[in-house]
């Protein structure tokens, strides 16, 4: 599983909504020069799950802020990749600054989420990390939560392959594939119950992710299979296909705009 603290730090990041056909050739393309996930499991076609509960003020601060396309913006978020009750959570941070994408994480115990999403700190046996990078991005993520009295709003879930580079994980190409959202109970649990909602994403979502510049290979990539950059936050998509009641408080024209940058709603 991908547990460990991969590209942490800050990086660049391109999105890109494309068909199965063309992702099935993207990922002949990239298998030239990077190697499947450690994590991924080969029987799977390279696949591993994401489950992610996303965490939002109760008028959906950081919902606005990508639909107003704020440059500097961060979402707050528990990351999972099973159900086992012995495998940890993530609790993490993720920034944009311009064009740079910043993450922090830390592992907790999956038994800590209730008192994470209760407005406390977890026990200190119960943090995985308590090394200063963790301990860092414990305090980061917990001021963050106080500070907007952020709670947790849906889980969005998908399954996901990947690819990295061999040595140094500078690189990293993935497909996201079944993006969908089941609404959160609010009992503090990280159990995914309820009805999946599907946000109308058009075709596979092609991330790619880099440490440093751009490599020469990514930009031929892109001209050889025609890849125009779109503006994707999965979170906010699977927020607008759930109509929470605080999604009167957002401004309808803003709403209409990003569905018209690729995204419709579909049945359940």
């Amino acid at each position: 599983m991908p547990y460990t603290h991969r590209l942490q730090g800050s990086r660049f990041e391109l999105k890109f909504i494309i068909p199965e056909s063309t992702a099935r050739s993207v990922r002949d393309f990239v298998l030239s020069y990077l190697e499947p996930d450690p994590h991924a499991d080969p029987a799977r076609n390279c696949e591993y799950p994401v489950n992610s509960l996303y965490l939002d003020s109760p008028n959906l601060t950081l919902c606005r802020a990508t639909l107003w396309g704020l440059k500097n913006r961060y979402k707050l978020r528990i990351r999972f990749y099973d159900e086992a009750p012995e495998s940890p959570a993530f609790l993490e941070i993720k920034r944009r600054e311009n064009d740079v994408i910043q993450k922090q994480r830390v592992p907790v115990r999956r038994s800590a989420a209730a008192m994470i999403l209760g407005g406390h700190w977890p026990r200190p046996e119960d943090v995985m990390d308590v090394g200063p990078r963790g301990t860092s991005a414990l305090s980061e993520f917990t001021r963050l939560r106080d500070m907007i009295q952020a709670d947790g709003k849906v889980f969005v879930s998908y399954r996901r392959e990947a690819y990295v580079t061999p040595a140094d994980d500078s690189v990293r190409v993935t497909f996201d594939r079944r993006v969908h959202a089941v609404r959160y109970g609010g009992r503090g649990s990280l159990d995914v119950k309820g009805q999946k909602v599907y946000p109308g994403i058009d075709g596979v979502v092609l991330e790619i992710k880099f440490t440093d510049r751009f490599p020469v290979w990514l930009r031929d990539l892109a001209r050889s299979f025609d890849l125009y950059r779109q503006n994707l936050a999965k979170y906010v998509a699977c927020m607008i296909v759930l109509r929470p009641p605080q999604l009167e408080l957002l401004d309808h024209r803003d709403i209409a705009q990003w569905r018209n940058a690729g995204y419709r709603e579909v049945g359940v």
